[in-house]
């Protein structure tokens, strides 16, 4: 009996090791998107695309952003060993002024929460236009 019982907790801290070798990793192809200087009401839609570079699927349990004005996408599904998925990150372009906002990624990867950032700058041409308007 006690044999059995032995062999029974070899096995089962075997596959407990084994399975701790089994883990996710996220690899974004860019970790900052540059709007760089675009007009007032432009697309705001940016995607951020990433590699799942471990041996286990990765689930992105979360995604939040460090403001209201930038609203985040995850993916749905798992993102299997070696395949690729994006987050689709919308700032709102009708707030004229720098963009400077944190996209915060949760996850079941080995580096559990990863930043992700936008930066830019959004011009109002009607303000442009009535600068050099009063300049001349």
């Amino acid at each position: 009996m006690k044999k059995i019982i032995l062999l029974a907790v070899v096995t089962l801290m075997s596959y407990a090791v084994q399975a701790q070798d089994k883990v996710a990793k996220i690899e974004f192809t860019q970790e900052t998107i540059d709007y760089g200087e675009i007009n007032k009401g432009a697309d705001g839609v940016r995607v951020f695309e990433f590699t799942n570079t471990g041996n286990a699927p990765l689930i992105i349990s979360d995604v939040k952003s460090s403001c209201g004005c930038t609203v985040p996408e995850k993916p749905d599904a798992p993102i299997a060993p070696g395949a690729t998925g994006e987050i689709k990150v919308k700032y709102d372009t009708r707030r004229v002024g720098p963009i400077r906002k944190t996209i915060t990624v949760y996850s079941n990867a080995d580096e559990p929460v990863k930043a992700i950032k936008i930066k830019g700058t959004i011009l109002d041409p009607d303000s442009k236009k009535s600068v050099l308007e009063k300049t001349r």
